[in-house]
């Protein structure tokens, strides 16, 4: 479990590193192309410089997915021309919202706005934010394939299968409103930072250790075998791997 926040404020680098220092790893920001609540490509540096991994969430009005199938093309296209402008990473996720209380007789409608939204968005993974019926039905419909639910109209259920909770709401905390988020994995979080590169592959590194440790076996000295331990883990570092 990942402990994580949304909110409509934009993050200053001090507020995203308070985040930080108070034990967050990601939080969710609304990627629309304007207004007051608009991921912008420099919030979206600053947050990932400070540490914090980036959840997109796509939502223009609360009850938008009423529109259906033309809207969630329409949103689709749009969410992806801001995730390019971002510099939003292929294969990361794009949530959208079902920000209210979806009826039974609404939700042919609901699982039809994110079907068509996950069809305008391919080279991105696809998600839904809503209650615990609107996981339920847009899962058992596959209309996309990542799942946020809100513990508002929820009446105290919890799907099985999301990916992000929200629990909590409007709470206030280093001076802005947020909301309580939790998260399980495969969330589809990004971040702008480059992907790390390490100078030696995991394959060489592991076919140089194994005589580093016998080496190490051959040894009775304790200088010997510190150095020898010491060699070995210089080269998982340099080649991403946890050191022993």
């Amino acid at each position: 479990m990942t402990k994580g926040f949304d909110c409509s404020t934009p993050l200053t680098a001090q507020t995203a590193a308070a985040f930080v220092k108070d034990g967050y790893s990601f939080v969710a920001r609304y990627l629309v192309p304007s207004g007051y609540k608009a991921l912008t490509k420099s919030e979206a540096q600053r947050i990932s410089q400070a540490g914090l991994e980036i959840v997109s969430v796509f939502e223009t009005t609360a009850s938008r997915a009423l529109g259906g199938r033309n809207a969630g093309l329409a949103d689709g296209a749009t969410a992806v021309q801001v995730a390019h402008q971002l510099g939003q990473p292929a294969g990361s996720c794009i949530y959208f919202a079902v920000d209210f209380d979806a009826t039974s007789a609404q939700m042919a409608t609901v699982v039809a706005y994110i079907r068509a939204a996950s069809e305008a968005t391919p080279e991105y993974t696809t998600g839904v934010y809503g209650s615990y019926a609107v996981m339920e039905a847009v899962k058992k419909a596959g209309a996309c394939s990542r799942f946020w639910q809100t513990y508002a109209w929820s009446g105290g259920k919890k799907s099985t299968f999301i990916n992000i909770y929200q629990y909590l709401n409007d709470v206030s905390e280093n001076g802005i409103q947020i909301d309580h988020d939790e998260s399980y994995g495969s969330e589809g979080w990004w971040n702008t930072l480059p992907p790390v590169t390490y100078p030696l592959s995991t394959h060489d590194a592991n076919v140089i250790i194994p005589f580093l440790s016998a080496g190490y076996e051959a040894t009775t000295s304790l200088p010997a075998r510190a150095e020898f331990n010491r060699l070995a883990n210089e080269l998982r570092k340099a080649s991403g791997q946890p050191q022993q």
